[in-house]
């Protein structure tokens, strides 16, 4: 069974950084794309980036320019810095991987962006 565990969340006043961190087991990780994913309060779990097993990458709208996906094959996890932080990015982030056409989710960090 795919287990991905997320860390690095927490309260941050806003303008401020975090980097949170997914780290993957029993997948062959670096063949496969991963992805970041939020949801706030009320609202429907919503992509924020991607990242191929090239290094290519895709961002929502809402975090172009401030979050930045990586990967460390070597250590099995991918990373989101989150840079400039708002209130609006206050939600629990998941990370998620496709196998099979079966998405396995994290258990998810909470983030949250308040002075």
């Amino acid at each position: 069974q795919v287990q991905l565990v997320e860390s690095g969340g927490g309260l941050v006043q806003p303008g401020g950084s975090l980097r949170l961190s997914c780290a993957a087991s029993r997948l062959i990780f670096s063949t496969y794309t991963m992805g970041w994913y939020r949801q706030a309060p009320g609202k429907q779990r919503e992509l924020v980036a991607t990242i191929t097993t090239g290094n290519s990458t895709n961002y929502a709208d809402s975090v172009k320019g401030r979050f930045t996906i990586s990967r460390d094959n070597a250590k099995n996890t991918v990373y989101l810095q989150m840079n400039t932080l708002k209130p609006e990015d206050t939600a629990v982030y998941y990370c998620k991987v496709q196998l099979r056409s079966y998405d396995y989710w994290g258990q998810g960090t909470q983030v949250t962006v308040s002075s």
